[in-house]
């Protein structure tokens, strides 16, 4: 068996697939599988070719060639349909997919004879939780998130006593208490920021209020989450509602970030233009849904603007990104824990076990087929 680790060509991503720890769990795998990994694929993170091949890997310079030879293929973000076709018939593709957006790339898995694992697609379940990719890189955005805010703000986050005076703690306001906002909370309050959030789902007050955090309470009728743990989305009316209600907070706020995904849809607009131009200049606020959308008014994708009322909005794409080697590390990490969770130790592949609750949720397509009930149609 022949995994291949592919080096992402987005200028912009600086996450790899693999790390040399992981390829060195992936050589004690038994029957032990070849790993290729492509020139470049680590450096980005701060792992160099030769650390690969300290570790057991084969380093290649050409793409085609180790895509000849994979029998699996590890890559952060989904392939181009141009380049499926270069893929090994029946090999396996383990990627991020975005598949409600992308269904010409999964057209392409399926024409070329490429099996197509979505990594957004895996059940978060106890049984599943070494391989929750989004998990672990929200847990690391909402830690960045706070970094970037505070860097942008220009005022030190917690209360200084000097002989020159007092200096007030900054406040931060976040917006949405996931995997990201909790981790958020916990960092803002560790560099001594005094902290508001606000969730829909009121289950998760305690775990606010264990953080040292205030849990903001708006009374919109009717909430809750799904059965994957995800807030549930809010009818016009509830979101006007919450508008108001949270514009005092965002005012007196210096930093407010905003969690807020619906997986599979546009984000949902939290955040209004008028409630960004009621906040004090100087004020940040950091989008951490700006690749799907975003939760502000007047987001940017990818930039860092500032509005005339002298507010800075970042929309930094994939903040996760920014400390780009514990990324690495812990998404190869849920990579590796997917793959063996399915290796088969007689033939040394991937055993597609049908029954397993982690497969069916997360393999798209197989033989040809899409095979997933949220894609066939």
């Amino acid at each position: 068996m022949v995994i291949f680790v592919l080096n992402e060509i987005d200028a912009g991503e600086q996450r790899a697939a693999a790390t040399p720890e992981t390829v060195k769990r992936f050589c004690g795998l038994a029957p032990q599988p070849e790993i290729l990994v492509e020139s470049g694929a680590g450096v980005a993170s701060g792992f160099p070719d030769g650390e690969y091949k300290s570790a057991g890997a084969r380093v290649v310079g050409s793409r085609e060639e180790g895509l000849r030879e994979a029998d699996f293929v590890l890559r952060v973000n989904a392939p181009s349909p141009e380049e499926i076709p270069t893929y090994r018939h029946g090999s396996l593709s383990i990627s991020l997919l975005d598949p409600f957006n992308n269904r010409e790339t999964l057209d392409a898995f399926a024409a070329a004879g490429v099996n197509a694992i979505s990594l957004e697609m895996i059940p978060r379940t106890t049984l599943a939780q070494k391989m929750d990719v989004l998990s672990s890189q929200a847990n690391l955005a909402g830690y960045s998130a706070v970094l970037v805010a505070s860097q942008t703000l220009g005022k030190i986050l917690p209360m200084m006593m000097t002989p020159a005076g007092t200096i007030s703690p900054a406040r931060v306001f976040v917006i949405g208490v996931g995997v990201a906002g909790l981790q958020a909370i916990a960092t803002a309050k560790r560099l001594g920021a005094r902290v508001d959030a606000f969730d829909t789902r009121p289950v998760v007050e305690e775990q606010v209020k264990s953080l040292g955090a205030k849990f903001v309470k708006i009374d919109l009728g009717e909430t809750g989450q799904t059965d994957q743990g995800y807030a549930k989305a809010l009818t016009p009316e509830q979101i006007e509602l919450q508008q108001k209600s949270m514009a005092k907070i965002c005012a007196a706020a210096d930093i407010v970030i905003t969690t807020a995904k619906l997986f599979g849809r546009p984000a949902p607009k939290i955040v209004t233009k008028e409630m960004v131009d009621g906040m004090r200049p100087g004020a940040v606020v950091v989008d951490l849904a700006s690749d799907t959308g975003g939760n502000v008014e007047g987001t940017v994708p990818g930039e860092v603007i500032e509005t005339k009322s002298g507010v800075r909005i970042v929309g930094t794409r994939c903040l996760e990104g920014t400390v780009a080697r514990d990324a690495s590390g812990m998404l190869a990490s849920n990579l590796f824990s997917l793959v063996e969770h399915f290796f088969d130790k007689e033939k040394g592949g991937f055993d597609y076990r049908e029954d397993d609750e982690i497969l069916q949720g997360c393999l798209l397509v197989r033989d040809g087929v899409i095979v997933h009930e949220k894609f066939k149609n």
